[in-house]
């Protein structure tokens, strides 16, 4: 196995689980055609890759396939598959668990109605851990922006929240 090939296995290939969760809170339905596009790219491009978080650089290629993709159109986007996120308890109530998977449901579609800027600095944020630093990186905005864009969406987030935990009270 050649030097190249062994470097991107061991900095990037790591990060596809999380480059295909950006893809699909990005994209919905496409989001294994992104992923699958963005780690091609970043092969092709690893000669370029001077170092630094890998996972922010695979990160940005992702941001950059998904929004070719869409042709530079935004949309919003679908909610993941059913059952794909749902919370697990160890709980042996299946009346706890049945309220966790709807709490997660509900906290699913709250994030996927978010504007794509704020959703897209959310997941990056408290999904994926990413820095402002790095978010700002990804995205290609100064990190006052990414502080607003995460404080807007926390705040929209907290609203949907309540509406939806109003729509749904007995």
């Amino acid at each position: 196995m050649d030097e190249r090939r062994r470097r991107f296995e061991q900095l990037v290939l790591p990060h596809l689980g999380a480059a295909y969760n950006l893809a699909r809170w990005l994209g919905g339905r496409d989001a294994e055609d992104v992923a699958q596009d963005a780690i091609l790219r970043a092969f092709r491009a690893f000669d370029g890759f001077r170092g630094g978080d890998a996972k922010a650089w695979l990160f940005t290629i992702v941001r950059n396939c998904h929004y070719t993709a869409l042709g530079r159109r935004r949309k919003t986007v679908a909610l993941p598959d059913e059952g794909e996120n749902d919370i697990a308890s160890d709980a042996p109530d299946p009346e706890v668990s049945a309220i966790d998977a709807d709490r997660a449901r509900k906290l699913n579609r709250v994030i996927a109605s978010l504007p794509d800027e704020f959703r897209e600095a959310l997941v990056l944020r408290e999904m994926e851990d990413m820095s402002y630093r790095e978010i700002g990186e990804i995205t290609g905005v100064p990190i006052g922006t990414v502080m607003s864009r995460l404080s807007r969406a926390r705040a929209l987030l907290r609203q949907s929240w309540q509406a939806q935990t109003k729509e749904t009270a007995p």
